[in-house]
């Protein structure tokens, strides 16, 4: 097993369910791809900002500071990347409005510290370990119309896959097993529901739309 399959197995460990291949079909119509990159951009400029969040919050915690450092950089890398593929391909960096994804786990979240921190970084676990499993399902879709794209997601999976365990030890480090497998519990419970039921806009963490429409 090489390293890119031993990733994908951890991350489907962890992960309770799969993206749908509703969501996987429809990121491949020609009136999504502007917006599958448009939206993967906010992503991963999203990503860098909660890093750097938790940077101004916790200047006390060492270990959080230098994995969060090194997180919020290659995620900028990955932004300017993203943005790179966008001019290539004529794409304008257009406004979207934001998923239900991210903001419906962050709901979640305990408002005390330091139970706040510990379901901060459990939710971002989820989101980069989906984000890696999206990219590793959407290469054999997008490779026909796009190989070069495709190459790209497939090799996100290396920084992708650390993001997530980093995430994941840190929070295990500042809590429980107990409390960490059923907080995780909680929350993959609504992350379930937020990849899989329909949603009104197509984008990179949305559920399928019930027609496949232009967002």
């Amino acid at each position: 097993m090489n390293r890119e399959q031993q990733i994908v197995a951890r991350i489907h460990e962890f992960l309770p369910c799969s993206t749908p291949a509703q969501w996987l079909e429809q990121a491949c119509l020609p009136e999504h791809r502007a917006i599958l990159l448009i939206d993967h951009a906010n992503c991963e400029k999203k990503a860098a900002a909660t890093a750097m969040s938790l940077i101004w919050r916790h200047t006390d915690q060492v270990d959080l500071l230098q994995k969060m450092s090194q997180l919020a950089r290659e995620e900028l890398l990955h932004f300017e990347q993203v943005c790179g593929f966008m001019r290539a391909r004529g794409i304008a960096y257009t406004e979207l409005t934001a998923s239900r994804y991210a903001a419906g786990l962050r709901a979640e979240c305990r408002a005390q510290e330091p139970d706040r921190l510990v379901d901060t970084l459990l939710v971002g676990a989820i989101v980069e370990a989906r984000s890696c499993e999206r990219f590793h399902a959407l290469a054999p879709y997008i490779e026909p119309q796009d190989p070069e794209l495709a190459k790209y997601y497939r090799s996100l999976l290396r920084a992708e896959g650390r993001h997530f365990e980093d995430y994941l030890s840190l929070a295990v480090e500042r809590s429980s097993p107990e409390i960490v497998d059923q907080r995780l519990k909680d929350l993959f419970a609504v992350e379930a529901s937020l990849i899989s039921e329909s949603d009104s806009a197509f984008r990179f963490h949305s559920g399928p739309l019930t027609e496949a429409v232009p967002a």
